[in-house]
């Protein structure tokens, strides 16, 4: 294999699979916020509430149409970058891939379109449902992808015939540690990045003095709370992880303890089990992938404590602009440590790609350099337009704010007190 295809096909997937968990984070965590406001607001049935849906809906509406996009081009790169991985262990993860494209594209997309367009025309319990019906299958969908992450992780459920892995547990496949720790990780993380997403944006209405006051303090407050108990869970499931990775991945854990001897005594054993190779990942990026998700974590966990207790005081909410700039400058922090985490995670497990089974080079298509680099132009040039694109619509609806018009808004039966809710109250 031409070493220069294998770099670039890996590049490749790196920059699309990581540029579409972009995605994912705040989809997952925004689309549980607006289900539970959602909830409050169908039980509750104050126009205030039913405002925050309309505003927070639409912004996890676009990085959804978005986010999308980028799923369906980073599939393609499985056939056409990657065929020797799925010739040899398609058999395994080809299912659960295929649940989750029926999961995602079908039932997924059907609800959602029920919930956007079903705004005063289903009945208010319908309506509830299908945004609920949205985020559960969001979640399964989720699982599937981490079912089939999880197999190259931590192949199980699987038994050889002739030069193909078939599936033979599908139980343990199903219930791989692996992917059911990751699934948890990534579900807590999500909503502590819409934790942050969430106070950022209604800190930057309430340093410009908004005259939503009342509507972004409340929203500020949602978000803080929030990302306190997401960051612990998050933080939870992610020390499992590290402890388990002494058995699944021994190799991982060494080079990330800087556990010299140990590096040595896993190379050799799996020099003599594989044949002559480097089986050590890359320090640079395994260690340091983790070592800035840690450093992450930390300046998270400073705004969260912080910002719990701050949250509790009314006047520190509307006035400390201290605070707020400090929340839009967070922001980030969920993103970096998400994509740090991920990296952690892929880098090592190199030169792997189903760990202990099928190398990363002999995984790769029989592609010649220049078709490679076309591909990468292309797919990377699509995916930086995508996120230039998801970043301008979601800045330009979130500076907007709640306006009388956009996502479920219907003047022709909307009521006498969400006409009064819609106008801008007094500034404080």
């Amino acid at each position: 294999m031409n070493p220069d295809v294998l770099d670039l096909a890996r590049l490749q997937f790196a920059l699309t699979a990581g540029g579409h968990f972009l995605f994912v984070a705040l989809t997952l965590g925004l689309a549980t916020v607006v289900a539970v406001l959602q909830t409050v607001a169908t039980v509750g049935r104050k126009p205030a509430h039913a405002r925050m849906v309309r505003f927070w809906g639409q912004l996890y509406v676009i990085n959804y149409a978005v986010g999308i996009v980028t799923g369906i081009v980073m599939e393609f790169q499985f056939g056409m970058s990657w065929s020797g991985l799925t010739h040899y262990a398609g058999n395994v993860f080809g299912a659960s891939l295929a649940v989750e494209t029926i999961v995602a594209f079908f039932v997924e997309s059907t609800f959602l379109g029920l919930w956007i367009f079903g705004w005063n025309r289903l009945n208010r319990w319908a309506h509830l449902a299908a945004i609920w019906i949205v985020t559960l299958t969001a979640y399964l969908s989720a699982y599937w992808i981490l079912v089939t992450n999880g197999f190259l992780n931590n192949p199980v459920g699987h038994r050889v015939e002739g030069d193909k892995l078939v599936l033979d547990d599908p139980v343990a496949v199903l219930t791989n540690p692996s992917a059911l720790l990751a699934f948890g990780h990534v579900l807590a993380g999500s909503l502590l990045t819409a934790g942050f997403f969430v106070a950022g944006v209604s800190a930057y209405h309430l340093f410009r003095r908004t005259l939503e006051w009342d509507f972004f303090g409340r929203s500020l407050r949602i978000g803080v709370f929030l990302s306190l108990p997401a960051l612990m869970v998050t933080a939870a499931f992610g020390g499992v992880q590290l402890g388990a990775l002494s058995t699944l991945q021994p190799m991982k854990s060494a080079v990330f303890s800087q556990e010299t001897a140990e590096i040595a005594r896993i190379q050799a054993d799996m020099a003599a089990r594989y044949g002559p190779g480097d089986y050590v990942p890359s320090e640079a990026w395994t260690r340091g992938g983790a070592l800035v998700m840690l450093v992450c974590f930390g300046l998270m966990m400073y705004f969260t404590f912080a910002g719990a207790i701050l949250a509790c005081f009314k006047k520190v909410v509307f006035r400390f602009r201290l605070w707020h700039l400090a929340l839009m400058a967070a922001v980030p922090l969920p993103y970096v440590a998400m994509i740090s985490g991920w990296v952690f995670r892929e880098a090592g497990r190199q030169p792997w790609v189903v760990h202990g089974l099928l190398r990363t080079e002999d995984a790769v298509s029989d592609l010649s350099p220049t078709s490679m680099r076309v591909s990468l132009a292309v797919f990377t040039t699509l995916f930086a337009l995508l996120a230039v694109l998801n970043a301008w619509l979601l800045a330009r609806c979130a500076r907007r704010g709640p306006v009388d018009s956009g996502l479920g808004h219907d003047d022709r039966t909307a009521s006498p007190e969400e006409h009064a809710a819609a106008l801008p109250p007094a500034r404080f």
